[in-house]
């Protein structure tokens, strides 16, 4: 179990060193404050991202697996949710996403027809957000009021920089300048509670 943890461990931090670097070195005009982390899968390079997907959907599903054998049905149905969080990563690597906001260049700011690939990976994404979200308020109880806050909390921020972030794809003039900016934000919420929940796991399964 104490390997499983530690793939859970690892995810995040690799998950969200990967978006940050290729914000900054991906050519083609990818601006990071505007464009989404999907969209990084497009374009040059874009096969780093992909892989990034699989890589850190195959990890979370991993610490899944075990973060199941804990004791207790909310545990195992959060250990469920934190599953599909990381099954969902991986078909969003899967299917490649639509061009949106401008990338890659000479694209619309927003397409009227969506391809069969763009609209799986919208729905693995949906189902990834929505799936994490479920996990962080499941599992806030029944470990102290300290650990019950930071984990709603980390929900509500991340369901709340997830819902901006969404508006601005859709090209609100308020805030599609930043809606990459509001997701990486929704994310680094999300991924940082993950992280913080797989390192408690890992600790109680080497006191185990």
């Amino acid at each position: 179990m104490k390997a499983l943890c530690t793939c859970g461990v690892l995810a995040g931090p690799l998950f969200v060193v990967a978006f940050l670097i290729q914000g900054v070195v991906k050519p083609g005009g990818y601006d990071a404050l505007r464009h989404p982390v999907s969209s990084l899968a497009l374009g040059p390079y874009g096969w780093v991202q992909t892989a990034v997907f699989g890589v850190c959907g195959l990890l979370t599903v991993a610490f899944a697996a075990g973060l199941a054998r804990l004791a207790g049905v909310r545990r195992k149905i959060g250990a469920v949710c934190v599953g599909l969080w990381g099954v969902g990563l991986v078909g969003a690597g899967l299917f490649v996403t639509d061009p949106v906001s401008g990338y890659p260049a000479g694209t619309p700011d927003l397409l009227v027809d969506h391809s069969t690939a763009g609209t799986l990976h919208d729905l693995f994404s949906v189902l990834a957000f929505f799936s994490l979200a479920v996990a962080t308020f499941v599992l806030a109880a029944g470990s102290g009021s300290g650990w019950a806050a930071y984990s709603v909390l980390s929900g509500l921020a991340f369901l709340g920089f997830f819902f901006l972030s969404g508006v601005g794809f859709q090209q609100d003039p308020a805030l599609v300048d930043t809606a990459g900016l509001w997701q990486r934000l929704s994310l680094l919420a999300g991924w940082t509670w993950l992280t913080v929940l797989a390192w408690r796991a890992r600790a109680h399964a080497a006191a185990s």
